[in-house]
């Protein structure tokens, strides 16, 4: 039988600002990315997050990013691999701290946002990347996109390298994102997002920004946790997983 982890971005609020309904994603989800207070995130934020997943069961992960608060992440930044590769093992190591305290642990770890998208193409920094993440634990996993650089990288360097992939993100013919700007780039019809969850799952095929059909062979599956309706639509997902005969659980 297929299996498939189903994955969220959590932990995205700030002070008194939220943006992601943790609490509820969590009882959907196998899988939390949690932001580690450089994209989004707090102390508090991330504690809470650590000691609701815990509770359920939920695998946590560590959402790295560059430092970029007012930005959310999602600006092109130019950061010296040495001192990304340190900030990286920062943000790990701060997220292990609370999800210790909580009787879990970091299991794995994703970029977000520019970050993630820079790590396909770019070696010195997908390198940095992983560089951070052998300072701060060389038995993690790193999820990201497949044929990345970052993955490529990750399994030279010894390291699980998990492929990923998204159900409510528009896909290039070459198999990146579009980015984010561009009218489509996100998908916004819960139905077409089902629909494209099952067929990752099971064929690991889906249909481009173009209309071509190219393969996207991925162990996880995103639905982002800031999307308008994102707790109905990822039980929706899941619901129709589970009846497609696809194993949800974790990779970690």
């Amino acid at each position: 039988m297929t299996a498939i982890d189903l994955n969220a971005d959590l932990g995205e609020g700030f002070g008194r600002w939220r943006l992601t309904e943790d609490e509820q994603l969590l009882s959907v989800v196998t899988s939390a990315n949690v932001a580690c207070g450089f994209h989004a995130g707090d102390a508090v934020t991330m504690r809470r997050v650590c000691e609701l997943a815990a509770e359920r069961g939920v695998t946590i992960g560590a959402q790295v990013s560059y430092r970029d608060l007012a930005g959310f992440g999602r600006r092109a930044m130019d950061v010296p691999p040495a001192e990304l590769a340190a900030e990286v093992a920062y943000q790990i190591g701060a997220l292990e701290v609370f999800a210790r305290a909580a009787g879990a642990r970091v299991a794995y770890v994703k970029p977000h946002g520019a970050l993630y998208n820079r790590v396909v193409h770019d070696e010195e920094q997908a390198g940095a990347v992983i560089d951070g993440v052998l300072l701060a634990d060389a038995t993690l996993p790193v999820l990201g996109l497949p044929g990345s650089r970052l993955l490529e990288l990750a399994r030279k360097a010894g390291l699980a390298a998990v492929p990923e992939a998204f159900a409510d993100r528009a896909y290039t013919d070459e198999g990146t994102l579009v980015p984010r700007g561009r009218d489509g780039a996100v998908v916004s019809d819960a139905e077409a997002v089902v629909e494209r969850s099952v067929g990752l799952a099971r064929s690991g095929v889906v249909t481009s920004h173009s209309g071509a059909r190219i393969q996207v062979r991925a162990r996880s599956l995103c639905v982002h946790g800031d999307t308008p309706g994102a707790v109905e639509l990822a039980r929706r997902v899941r619901t129709r997983l589970l009846a497609a005969g696809v194993r949800v659980e974790a990779f970690a």
